[in-house]
Formats: structure tokens, sequence, C-alpha cells
């Protein structure tokens, strides 16, 4: 009997989830909305009926090997998601202990959704084979995750890895965390917002952005002035390059990776953001590093990857 996994995303809009083999293949899917459901008992009531619909819909004659799930702030050790900025509901939420109550599969763990990436770069794509790597997820905030001689780096809390929350400029932006600064003030989708209106107030070159409000413009809309020469467009990503740069420089000098990757919508941007940051890094990095790490694209097709980065947990558990 084939053997398939359930991965789950939790994302602050919506849930999806999805049955997926051992080679990546997703054979069925499905989607719930999260932001609907402040109440987490509402919502995992929801969650766990959707699964069933799944199992139900896609999973007879299969090999159910367990649930993996991605989440922001999710704390593998304690099966929980806690205290995450970006969900309806508040607290701590013990994912892992009512799935349980529910499904009796011998593997259901929960990790960060950075994490969950990470392991799906390293069981589906191109981290395959490789024992240390990192994942930088530049999305709605930027996410980390930090694989060391094969295993995943939690710390002794779970929460270990978190790179988009290391500090760029004490004095800087304000971050959603409550501190200044972030990383992720700069490198994210709303990072890179923030760099084009500094930048239009400082700089007096025409540009199609000045014609876009704040709320309207997106990084998808920069990407696509930059590919057609806007100046503002491609300062904002040359800036955005120098600051992820200096701080990929700074995590290699703590694990030493074969590799980083770069995953989500802004690292769809292409070159447009790779080789300044590439560019950066060289030039930031200790000698003894420098030409050693490789700057790649996540070969998880956008579309799958958050199911199959959740799902990826149920065989990286197995061994």
């Amino acid at each position: 009997m084939k053997k398939v996994a359930i991965g789950i995303d939790i994302g602050g809009t919506n849930t999806v989830l999805g049955l997926v083999d051992q080679e990546g293949h997703v054979l069925t899917r499905h989607a719930i909305p999260t932001e609907t459901h402040p109440d987490y008992k509402i919502y995992m009531n929801l969650l766990t009926g959707a699964i069933r619909n799944l199992i139900d819909t896609g999973g007879k004659n299969l090999e159910i090997a367990g649930i993996g799930v991605g989440a922001p702030n999710g704390n593998y050790y304690n099966g929980t998601i806690e205290f995450a900025p970006n969900l309806k509901f508040k607290g701590i939420v013990p994912v892992v202990d009512v799935l349980k109550e529910s499904f009796d599969y011998p593997f259901i763990i929960l990790t960060n959704d950075a994490n969950a990436a990470a392991i799906g770069e390293m069981i589906y794509g191109g981290a395959k084979g490789m024992r240390d790597f990192i994942m930088i997820t530049l999305g709605t905030g930027v996410g980390s995750g930090i694989v060391v001689n094969g295993e995943m780096v939690y710390g002794h809390d779970g929460f270990a890895g978190e790179i988009g929350h290391t500090i760029v400029d004490p004095n800087g932006r304000d971050c959603g965390c409550g501190r200044q600064g972030c990383l992720e003030t700069y490198t994210s989708a709303p990072g890179i917002k923030r760099t084009v209106f500094e930048l239009l107030s400082q700089m007096i070159e025409p540009s199609i952005l000045r014609e876009v409000s704040y709320e309207k413009l997106s990084a998808k809309m920069i990407d696509e002035a930059a590919r057609k020469g806007d100046v503002i467009a491609l300062e904002a990503f040359e800036y955005t390059g120098e600051i992820l740069g200096l701080k990929l420089a700074d995590a290699v000098a703590h694990t030493s990776p074969e590799a980083i990757f770069l995953f989500g919508g802004l690292a769809q941007a292409g070159e447009l953001i790779f080789e300044p940051t590439r560019r950066y890094m060289e030039e930031m990095m200790l000698n003894i590093y420098k030409n050693k790490v490789k700057l790649l694209p996540s070969e998880l097709p956008p579309g799958d990857a958050a199911i199959l980065g959740a799902s990826a947990l149920v065989w990286k558990e197995m061994g």
C-alpha cells in the first residue's frame, strides 16, 4: 500500500492541506480560512473536519504515515503555536495535542513554517544530500530554517533560527515583534515597499511608482517596474540586497553552510534580488568563507511548497 503524509500549512489568511507521497507529489489538496476563526477551538474543529474530508476524498487505499504541520511561531518540542503575531488566535495553541485526540497516526509533528520549508528543501528540493544549509523565506515576514550536520537546529526551547529578527539598525524601522530595526522590516515584501517610499522622498528621478499609493503598492509591482528599468525600483532592490547580504554574511559565520536558499514572494524577483545579495554577502564575509557558499533559489514549486514542507516533517521523523 502506498505511503502518504498529510501536510498542513497554517497561514494568517488560509490553511492549506494535502496528501503527499514520498516523491513529493501532492495527490489531493484542500484549504480552509484561518483568519475568520479567532477562537482556536472552533478553528481546530474545522481543521480536524478538513483532514477527515481530505482522507475520505483522496486517502482511500493509501497508508497515512502521519501529519506534519508548519505554522508561524510553531514550537517543535511542545507541538504548540505560541503567541503568533500574524494569527487571529492568541496565546498558546496546543495543535498537536488536539490532533492526537482525533487521529491515531505514529507521527504528528509541528514546527514553524520556515523550518518546514527547510526540511521540504532537504527532502524534495535543491538541498537533497546537503548536511549544512540555511533556508531564508522572504514573504510577509522573514523566516529562516538552519540545518547543521543534517539536523534542524531548534535550540533548547524550540525557537532557534530567527534570522529575520536579528537587528540591522537598533534605531531603525518599527517591527511587529515590538523592537526596532529587524531584518524583516527591510527585506520582507512590506519591507521593500517601505524602502520604495523612503527612496521616493529622497530621490527626484521619475518613476512609475510615484503614481501608486502605499496601500496598492506590492512587491510584484516593484519587480515589474525594475524589469522596465525604473530607477527607484532598481535602487530598492540594490538596498534590500545590501542589507540581506550583510545579515547572510553574519549567518555564514555561525554555521558555515554549503548553501543558502531564498524562498518566497520576494525571491521570485530572481537576479534582481539575488545579484546584489550575492555581491554584498561576498564583500562582507570573512575571508575564510569567501566563494564557498552558494546562494540558490528554492527548488520547491511555489504553489505546493507549503504543503510539501509540512509533509516532509513526517518523512524526516521516520528517518
